[in-house]
């Protein structure tokens, strides 16, 4: 009998123990979910202020005539300048005169690497530079690639084939290259024979930029017709359907204008900004160009009903325009840079341990951060207020000459406490 009293005191004991233990973990767990301390890192940011607009790019452009039936086939690149005769397109009879181009032109290419490994006589240093190039060129198509690059990844790797073709052909004798080039040479003068009178040669008037594409704008829309533009005259335009061409355009000039409907406050308001920063505004079109562009406010036509149309030139980056037509931009008005902290972590008072150490607090605005183990209240004031954050800056009463106030400082790098219960200046947290 005093074995099962035994026995039955220690599984009491085991169990008082454990539910000893199970009560201080789930004690803890309530205050840590009850009360859960949560930090981020403050750090220096920048706003800019914006204004929304749409409307037109205007150009000077000149649409080249359409060379009717045949086989067009475009021989300048997007944006590419082109001299006054230039080439522009080369227009064929049929597709075998296409394909008889395509293979002279690969001839001509063929004969190029050729005329290279034989001119240079093949040194070893001419070897290393080739493959220097080479690889230069891998690592140029994949960033080309990766970046969604097409265009640009398909002309690097038309000059990759070629710089491969050439040091192949390093490895051939001298004699093997004449020989080869004597036989290209001789079909490609049988094949230019052939080509006679199969192709006709679009050249450009004068010099500009080439674009393919052509829209209607080109002819209602011009720098000539801006002046005095009215909000209603702009929202009325229309492209003209006559104005159509295969072969494409010519941008001409180094101008460009972008011209848009605002309100008249804001018009002005430009205008003021304008002569504060010397002549200089920054547009930023939405899709089409990843750079800002430098822009003057050119001129703002007659207001109807609160309303303008202004114009802004630009004269840098045209050939990254000449796609653009329709276009949402912005102007950047302004700037604003602080101290970004989240705006939870915003406290409306300071509270304190007072002599007696009973918790007192004060209207004042500002954050808690973690220094050490310690939460340290540092005023601030709000210079901006966004969706999720506010920019904030030390409190203008703050002396950094005086030891206490430097202390209360908030500085970038330092972490901000977001969340957290019973906070006071001073409260150990950690």
């Amino acid at each position: 009998m005093k074995k099962k009293k035994s026995g039955l005191g220690t599984s009491l004991l085991m169990a008082a123990l454990f539910l000893g233990v199970a009560a201080y973990f789930g004690v803890q767990a309530f205050h840590y979910l009850d009360d859960p301390l949560g930090v981020t890192l403050a750090y220096r940011y920048e706003v800019e202020h914006t204004l929304d607009l749409t409307g037109f790019v205007v150009r000077e452009e000149r649409v080249l005539p359409d060379e009717g039936g045949g086989l067009l086939r475009v021989q300048r690149a997007e944006g590419e300048r082109v001299a006054a005769g230039g080439v522009v397109a080369s227009v064929y009879a049929d597709q075998a005169s296409l394909d008889r181009q395509a293979e002279i032109d690969s001839l001509e290419s063929r004969v190029e690497q050729l005329q290279y490994a034989q001119d240079l006589a093949l040194a070893a240093e001419t070897t290393r530079k080739l493959d220097a190039q080479i690889t230069q060129n891998l690592l140029e198509y994949r960033r080309f690639l990766a970046a969604d690059r097409l265009y640009d990844a398909e002309s690097t790797a038309l000059e990759l084939r070629a710089l491969v073709l050439k040091r192949d052909y390093s490895d051939a004798g001298n004699g093997d290259i004449a020989a080869q080039l004597q036989e290209l040479g001789a079909r490609l003068l049988e094949l230019r024979s052939q080509a006679e009178g199969s192709v006709r040669r679009v050249t450009a008037p004068e010099a500009g930029l080439y674009s393919a594409e052509v829209d209607g704008f080109e002819t209602v829309l011009t720098p000539d017709n801006l002046e005095g533009l009215t909000p209603s005259a702009l929202s009325a335009l229309a492209a003209d359907p006559a104005a159509t061409s295969r072969t494409g355009k010519l941008v001409l000039g180094d101008e460009w204008y972008y011209a848009a409907v605002l309100s008249a406050e804001d018009a002005l308001a430009l205008q003021s900004l304008q002569a504060e920063s010397g002549g200089a505004l920054t547009l930023r079109f939405t899709k089409g160009v990843d750079r800002d562009l430098p822009v003057t406010l050119e001129s703002v036509g007659p207001r109807e009903n609160g309303r303008v149309a202004a114009v802004f030139r630009g004269t840098s980056y045209l050939r990254e325009l000449t796609l653009l037509r329709q276009q949402r931009a912005q102007i950047v008005t302004g700037t604003i840079s602080g101290i970004r902290v989240p705006r939870e972590s915003l406290r409306a008072e300071r509270a304190y341990l007072d002599e007696n150490g009973k918790v007192v607090s004060e209207e004042r605005t500002g954050v808690y951060c973690l220094v050490g183990r310690e939460a340290r209240f540092k005023p601030v004031e709000v210079i901006h207020s966004g969706e999720s954050f506010v920019l904030v800056e030390p409190a203008p009463d703050l002396n950094p000459e005086v030891e206490r106030d430097a202390k209360r400082i908030i500085r970038p790098g330092e972490q901000v406490v977001v969340s957290a219960r019973g906070l006071f200046d001073g409260k150990v947290l950690q």
